[in-house]
């Protein structure tokens, strides 16, 4: 594995359905995008078990979703960091959309205020080409704020409804 982080991990290996199958790894990998952090700091933040979140990480590990970031001496050992390998993760089918929508509905139910529209539209070839460019766009030029500001998630779509015939 490169000693760099992914800008974008797209979800295809049979190690990456596995590892994304169950919530808490989805937990996990949130937590880390607030940076590296020890089993004992997660296991804190998350509010489980050390033996859970290493198990889970080790699956995490396993399919390069996450890797070892430093080590730091500290009385009586040694402490291990761990961190995302990616920055952004993209699912191009639908079985990794369903797991990443179903992580985002997790994080949803916990917010006070969240933000979400669903609107159907139609709009020619066009159209579709200029706003799918804009978002991406939109997202690949968000910059990061201050590490101490709170974190969001912002998940962005463009899609064709089944209903809807292909143009041609």
């Amino acid at each position: 594995m490169s000693d760099e982080i992914t800008d974008m991990l797209e979800v295809r290996t049979p190690a990456h359905f596995k590892a994304l199958a169950h919530p808490f790894r989805h937990r996990l990998l949130f937590a880390l995008g607030s940076g590296p952090a020890t089993i004992s700091q997660l296991a804190a933040g998350l509010g489980a078990a050390k033996g859970t979140v290493a198990h889970h990480l080790k699956v995490l590990t396993e399919a390069d979703l996450v890797r070892a970031a430093h080590t730091r001496q500290v009385r009586g050992g040694t402490e291990q960091y761990h961190e995302r390998s990616f920055r952004r993760i993209v699912g191009e089918d639908s079985v990794a959309t369903a797991a990443m929508l179903g992580a985002v509905a997790d994080e949803l139910a916990g917010d006070d205020d969240p933000l979400l529209h669903l609107r159907h539209l139609r709009l020619t070839p066009a159209q579709v080409q200029r706003l799918r460019a804009t978002l991406e766009d939109l997202v690949d030029n968000l910059e990061e704020a201050d590490p101490a500001q709170p974190r969001y998630g912002v998940l962005v779509s463009l899609y064709r409804r089944r209903d809807t015939p292909s143009p041609g």
